[in-house]
């Protein structure tokens, strides 16, 4: 993965578009952070929202973090999301800590087909309370969707599990690239929201926008 990588490209949610010919200011930067334990695929998840592909039995353990640009049209505004993809081994915890600071977004990541990950969603959790901002955006994803033969995870674990912490949902599959854009666009509508509303602007509410989108697409893979 090359750092400060921008690919150009259209989606069902809105475009990708190519930093070159846009403007935004460098400023609104919206620093969105991978997080969860080794082996849940953050990596390949980033790759396939990054790059539309899958690349089987490439990726070895993240060492430290690295990054992605990525600039999203929404709602006719630029919204540019640097994405950082971590280390999820204990080792590495100290300089995911100093990341969560700064950032605006954070997709908590656990593995359908590995149940110590989704149990210890609770653990990040508490990391992100402590070292996050307060407001920051939090989003649960249950990866690897695809391989249902070997689900120990119920989605409906995951859900019960969001609901109780107050922050959306959906299964992802870095493989076949099933909910991954429109995470990354639910967050950076969400982000594009609170940095452009009024006072008697409605709020947007990121769970039925998720449920709407979902609905449409039937959660099937977007063009």
């Amino acid at each position: 993965m090359q750092e400060g990588r921008i690919d150009s490209s259209d989606s069902a949610y809105g475009s990708v578009v190519d930093s070159d010919k846009c403007t935004y200011d460098e400023n609104q930067t919206q620093k969105t952070i991978l997080v969860g334990d080794s082996g849940v695929g953050k990596t390949s998840l980033l790759v396939q929202y990054d790059q539309g592909k899958f690349i089987p039995g490439s990726f070895t353990s993240t060492v430290g973090i690295s990054f992605t640009n990525k600039v999203v049209d929404v709602d006719n505004l630029k919204v540019k999301l640097q994405i950082w993809d971590t280390a999820g081994q204990e080792r590495f915890r100290s300089v995911t800590h100093a990341y969560y600071r700064d950032a605006q977004a954070l997709l908590l990541i656990y593995d359908i087909t590995n149940k110590p990950s989704f149990d210890n969603i609770r653990a990040w959790l508490t990391e992100i309370h402590e070292y996050a901002q307060k407001d920051v955006v939090i989003m649960l994803l249950g990866n690897k969707s695809d391989m249902a033969a070997e689900r120990v995870v119920k989605t409906e674990e995951g859900e019960k599990l969001a609901k109780e912490c107050g922050i959306p949902f959906m299964e992802t599959s870095a493989k076949t690239g099933v909910n991954i854009e429109l995470a990354f666009h639910a967050v950076a509508k969400e982000l594009k929201h609170r940095a452009t509303q009024q006072p008697n602007d409605p709020k947007f509410k990121i769970h039925e926008y998720i449920d709407s989108q979902k609905h449409k697409s039937g959660c099937c893979k977007q063009a």
